[in-house]
């Protein structure tokens, strides 16, 4: 029985839009050929059977041509083109780095994916800053996403979803996590590597918005895109965005790789990206949004022509991914997932890495024919710029089918409605950036700090805090990672102390040198992202709460740290600690799903747990303190497993941060058990991976944060004379509430 060619290219089975005639003659294109070979290639993709709604298509102008030379150059097109989000892990390393070089050169955007990037193309001082990717994106895993690598993009992605599996999460399969990549992402080498689908710190578009804001701290410079795939609503979800304040919103289509999909979802998930961006296009401009925020598309773009059907829809930004990838040598053998790939771009093999013969001349070379055709095809319809008929839907008409033909009744009216049926409202974005008005407490304390922030030099700052003050910490980060990276600042550099009640996100994205102290208590995401320093957080002495028994911090606390120390007297909500990849970690009692995806760090936590604790944890240790005997039914037994704590450096490290803790929020838990400690150990619990604690993985963590906190312990040089006077907060500013500029108020200590 024939096969048919369902999933793999058949001779003479089902049509592939990728079916090795075209990307063969996009080979040509790319390795030695010209206009003739590229023309080719187009007329393959453009005469094929009808395979996308888009080939259901044509172009009607409204006026005459124009001469090509009128048209704008095939270098302001290229500033509009962008490559997919394809991590550095799915990828080789020259692959990821050439795709970046490529689109730097013609002016345009390459995506890093979830998977991070290597310091030395971001930071300041790297040797391949010429490979430095402008977007970089942010996914539920958190891969990769430091301080400095935030600070060192152009655009940040939230990737809410796959257009090509929405609803699933990214995976990296555990044979492609080499010693290079799993340094990238903070894990241990061999793990496989799961994004759950949804983002811990997103469960409602006010969320969207809290991380829109998040990000906007940290970068202050960068705009922030926000991933969508095409699906029925997903215009209501974009004017959400929007107005939560996204720069642009990517809609990404059913069509187009992932080198770790499941075969149904290759088939049956996702939708075209020209419903999707039809949808949105209309829906913002019936709003009056859609002057405020850029459009982005992508999913199986081949040629101009898709480009230009793309703007007319309403796109400003056009992103091609496996195109991109044929472009630099790709054979769709389809082998991604394998670590198997015949010519060294979807592997992390060195042996087959070498196979890799692309350059960033290809990828540039196949991009500035899709922009002269771009070019050729305005001139055809009158037009001198792209940016004159994105949103002209009206310019597109449905082509006639006969009754023998397999679409016949479908009806493409509503795809191609004007959007603005009318109106004055702008069919494209009329500002670079949609911010929201006022300032932030972080700002005033950048003032108070000075140069501070960039020699080193000591401050000690006293500021009241309320619950609208949001992300403090966060723009002190962002700058300080900006100009000395992850590194931060010597030990106890910045110290600032808070009274108050937190807004969302205290703390987050903080490196080492920020030391937080909050006497009062926080709101969600406190120390979200944080990469080092130290935050602290206890109730005020007055208050006579028992703080062992109450809640100081709410949920999805710690998600998606690298480094650092969190302190608290007192409870968290739920998720605490989801995908800690390297923090440290001490709390009196946590909510459910405690410890979820951890891939490194330590927790300790001196009381109850809730239920499903650890679950997908791939590495790390957690201490218990399990007085009632109850760990063993909050516990998800299907990767982790828990012993006693017996081994003399688990010992040592439990103490050491029982102590620490003590010491920086004077909690009355940690004095009773210090005091009782003979008593008391036998009832901790150490909670891992089961593979680790066979493998004595557990006790590598352990003795690297020993190592750790010991060198913490010594004095670090600093970058200004040991004899500068320590620098401190204003000493006369307003008495009373902040005033609506968003800044607190601050005292001298």
């Amino acid at each position: 029985m024939a096969r048919g060619g369902w999933y793999q290219f058949r001779r003479d089975g089902d049509y592939h839009a990728n079916a090795p005639e075209v990307w063969r003659a996009l080979h040509k294109v790319t390795q030695g050929g010209g206009t003739e070979e590229y023309r080719a290639y187009s007329s393959l993709v453009h005469d094929r059977p009808p395979t996308a709604l888009r080939d259901l298509l044509e172009f009607a102008s409204d006026r005459p041509p124009v001469d090509v030379d009128r048209v704008e150059p095939v270098e302001q097109v290229t500033r509009r083109f962008q490559t997919g989000a394809m991590s550095l892990g799915a990828l080789g390393p020259e692959v990821h780095e050439d795709v970046a070089r490529a689109m730097n050169r013609l002016g345009g955007r390459s995506n890093t994916g979830e998977g991070g990037e290597d310091p030395q193309r971001f930071a300041p001082d790297g040797d391949k800053r010429d490979a430095n990717s402008a977007v970089k994106q942010i996914a539920s895993g958190r891969f990769g996403v430091t301080p400095a690598y935030l600070a060192g993009a152009d655009e940040l992605e939230i990737k809410m979803a796959q257009g090509s599996k929405p609803g699933e999460g990214g995976q990296l399969p555990g044979h492609k996590v080499s010693e290079y990549i799993a340094g990238l992402r903070h894990v241990m080498p061999g793990t496989p590597l799961i994004s759950p689908p949804p983002h811990h710190d997103i469960y409602s578009i006010e969320d969207i918005a809290q991380l829109i804001y998040d990000l906007k701290m940290v970068n202050p410079r960068a705009r922030v895109c926000v991933k969508l795939v095409a699906s029925e609503g997903i215009g209501t979800i974009a004017a959400g965005v929007t107005k939560a304040y996204a720069d642009v919103i990517q809609i990404s289509g059913t069509d187009g790789g992932t080198g770790a999909s499941p075969l149904s979802s290759i088939k049956y998930a996702g939708n075209p990206w020209e419903l999707g961006l039809a949808e949105t296009q209309q829906t913002l401009v019936m709003n009056g949004l859609r002057g405020r925020v850029t459009l982005s598309t992508d999913g199986g773009l081949h040629t101009g022509r898709d480009v230009v059907v793309a703007a007319l829809l309403g796109a400003e930004q056009y992103g091609f991914g496996t195109t991109a990838m044929i472009a630099l040598g790709c054979k769709m053998a389809r082998q991604c997932h394998l670590n198997t790939c015949p010519v060294g771009i979807a592997t992390q093999r060195e042996d087959l890495r070498k196979k890799y013969f692309g350059t960033p001349e290809m990828l540039i070379d196949f991009l500035s024919h899709v922009a002269q055709e771009v070019r050729e095809i305005l001139a055809g319809l009158g037009y001198e710029r792209l940016e004159e008929v994105i949103g002209r839907a009206d310019l597109l008409r449905q082509l006639p089918s006969g009754e023998a033909d397999r679409w016949r009744g479908v009806d493409l009216s509503k795809i191609i409605t004007p959007a603005s049926s009318g109106s004055d409202e702008p069919t494209h974005a009329i500002q670079d950036r949609n911010d929201r008005p006022g300032t932030a407490l972080d700002d005033r304390i950048l003032e108070d700090l000075d140069s501070a922030w960039e020699d080193g030099a000591p401050f000690r700052g006293s500021y009241q805090i309320y619950n609208t003050d949001r992300t403090v910490g966060g723009r002190i980060g962002g700058r300080i990672a900006r100009t000395h990276g992850d590194a931060g600042l010597p030990e106890g550099s910045i110290k600032l102390h808070f009274r108050g009640s937190a807004g969302q996100s205290f703390g987050s994205w903080i490196v080492p040198g920020i030391r937080l102290r909050l006497v009062g208590e926080a709101n969600d995401y406190v120390a979200k992202g944080m990469a080092g320093g130290e935050i602290s957080i206890r109730s005020p002495g007055e208050s006579g709460f028992v703080a062992h028994d109450s809640t100081l911090v709410g949920n999805t606390v710690l998600y998606g740290a690298t480094g650092g120390s969190l302190f608290i007297a007192g409870c968290a909500g739920e998720r605490f600690a989801v995908r800690n990849s390297g923090a440290r970690a001490v709390v009196e009692g946590v909510g459910d799903h405690a410890c979820e995806y951890m891939t490194g760090g330590v927790v300790v936590i001196l009381g109850d747990t809730g239920r499903n604790f650890g679950a997908g944890m791939s590495n790390g240790v957690a201490f218990i303190l399990d007085e009632h005997g109850t760990l063993p039914s909050r516990v998800n037994p299907e990767l982790v497993g828990w012993e006693r704590v017996t081994e003399a450096a688990d010992i040592e490290l439990l103490t050491a941060l029982i102590r620490r803790h003590r010491e920086r929020t004077g909690s009355r838990r940690a004095r009773q058990i210090l005091a009782n400690w003979a008593d008391v150990l036998p009832k901790f619990r150490k909670v891992a991976p089961k593979s680790a604690l066979s493998e004595d993985g557990p006790m590598t963590v352990v003795r690297r944060h020993l190592e750790r906190m010991q060198q913490a312990a010594r004095p670090r040089a600093r970058r200004t004379s040991r004899t500068e006077p320590t620098r401190r907060g204003p000493t006369s500013l307003p008495e009373g509430r902040r005033d609506r500029s968003g800044a607190g108020e601050a005292r001298s200590v």
